[in-house]
């Protein structure tokens, strides 16, 4: 039975760090993107510029300096604080990135304005 309970952490694990893996890819592109290409995405951002993960966990759009990440789910506010928790974790010491916040909507919030 610990190995079955075992196993299935694992997975989980692994499946959990996969999807992180390339939702920072994603918001890691959208950074860069912020300071050699674009000045801005504009207010509204635009549908041309929403990436979905591969496996339809995450929803990442640029609006303005800001990159809004959703979970496209329902989950409850321990989830999100997670991957508030997961982005600030990841985006440490990069000088592009001022805060990374839940904002009022319920979705995270990557801040990579002037």
């Amino acid at each position: 039975m610990k190995k079955i309970i075992s196993f299935f952490t694992l997975a989980l694990i692994v499946s959990c760090s996969q999807s992180n893996k390339e939702l920072y890819s994603m918001t890691d592109s959208f950074v860069e993107s912020l300071q050699t290409s674009y000045k801005s995405y504009g207010i509204l951002g635009g549908n041309e510029h929403i990436k979905t993960t591969s496996d339809g966990k995450y929803q990442v759009m640029p609006v303005g300096r800001l990159i809004n990440v959703k979970i496209l789910k329902v989950v409850n506010d321990d989830v999100y604080k997670e991957l508030e928790d997961d982005l600030k974790s990841h985006y440490k010491g990069d000088k592009r990135v001022h805060d990374v916040y839940k904002n009022n909507g319920g979705t995270i919030m990557i801040d990579c304005r002037n």
